[in-house]
């Protein structure tokens, strides 16, 4: 599927963080945009409002992926879906399970037989590293582990490192897409089932499909003040708060950060490229950071060397000890190449968090002066 100006992609939760980029993306290649987002108070606020970012040029459809009426009217006049619309986050999923299995689940059955009475030429599916579980893993014997479990008797005396049977300490490899999935969250299982529905109905009824195993992404429009967002927003709001960053465990596990802006051209190539129909990539930086290198790395590009990242030894549940991409399959297939080098991609989101409470800051004192009758709405 080529650029074209009559060619109309819906991004189904488009108006969130990684959506709106997309649609940014999308514009930017003569493409026209319909997006389906029910506007979830916990991304947009009580109050629901549509994000200041996002382009006016969108044609906005207000609804729940789970109303067979609302995607039935969504999908009229289109040429291709891209299926963002998820609840997204390790930790909540673990109690909040049937909000996540109906969201992420439900909501993916619900666009799916619409597809089968109105088909669209392409499908791309947002999944995520997460269905992995811990990453590929070698030892120095030479053997290779695809499934890891860290014991919970380490994990309490602070040993983090992954282990092989016989104790060894187990080194991270480069995830490819052929790792056995073991997902470790009520989140990472939803995905899963979302990638495997896709694939598995766009291959009956003849549905191109693709799908994106999406890795750390950040940037700028990731919500800083969500508990459920990422790591990176914390670290550059607490920066700014004059806190130090916290970490987790010993802070020394490993992640791939990948920017939105390269995740954005990722799901324009796998909507333009004929063959990656029927395939499944990993989208990241395929570099690993630890959270104590990109925390300090935080510090000094905001002026904070002073305030050093912190430790709390605390493991959380469902988290994994390292996962990085092997993109090799992408670079090969989708021509994609990650652009955007992790100090100017931290440096772009240090400055939009510094931006965002310093609005923050300026709102709560107009509404002061307004409580004190200084001034008038």
């Amino acid at each position: 599927m080529s650029d074209d100006t009559n060619t109309t992609i819906l991004i189904t939760g488009g108006a969130g963080f990684i959506g709106s980029h997309l649609t940014d993306e999308l514009f930017r290649h003569g493409y026209h945009v319909r997006i389906l987002d029910n506007l979830s108070p916990r991304v947009h606020g009580v109050d629901r409002k549509l994000p200041k970012h996002l382009d006016p040029r969108a044609d906005l459809m207000v609804g729940d992926i789970r109303d067979a009426h609302t995607v039935q009217e969504a999908l009229e006049g289109v040429d291709a879906v891209i299926h963002l619309a998820a609840s997204v986050s390790t930790r909540q999923s673990m109690y909040t399970i049937e909000q996540y299995m109906s969201t992420n689940n439900l909501g993916t059955a619900v666009l799916l037989e619409e597809l089968i009475k109105n088909p669209v030429g392409r499908l791309i599916v947002a999944s995520s590293s997460s269905i992995y579980g811990e990453g590929l893993y070698g030892s120095f014997n030479g053997s290779v582990y695809t499934t890891i479990e860290r014991r919970p008797d380490r994990l309490a005396k602070g040993d983090f490192e992954p282990r092989s049977p016989d104790g060894e300490v187990l080194y991270p490899l480069p995830t490819p897409e052929g790792k056995e999935p073991s997902p470790k969250s009520i989140y990472a299982l939803s995905k899963y089932n979302q990638e495997k529905m896709c694939m598995m109905i766009g291959g009956t009824y003849g549905i191109p499909t693709v799908a994106l195993r999406l890795f750390n992404v950040y940037g700028p429009r990731q919500g800083y003040a969500n508990p459920y967002t990422g790591a990176l927003t914390d670290y550059a709001a607490r920066l700014l708060l004059d806190e130090s960053p916290l970490l987790f465990e010993d802070g020394q596990q490993q992640r791939d950060f990948v920017s939105v802006y390269d995740v954005a051209r990722a799901f324009r190539l796998a909507l333009e490229v004929p063959k990656a129909a029927g395939m499944t990539f990993n989208i990241g930086n395929g570099r690993p950071y630890t959270f104590r290198s990109v925390a300090t790395t935080m510090a000094l590009l905001m002026g904070r060397p002073d305030l050093q990242p912190e430790e709390t030894g605390t493991h959380r549940i469902g988290e994994v000890r390292h996962c990085f991409a092997d993109i090799g399959r992408a670079r090969e297939v989708l021509g994609y190449e990650p652009q955007i080098p992790l100090v100017e991609g931290l440096a772009d989101l240090a400055a939009w968090v510094a931006e965002q409470m310093a609005e923050e800051h300026e709102r709560e004192l107009q509404q002061q002066e307004i409580a004190a009758g200084r001034m008038v709405t």
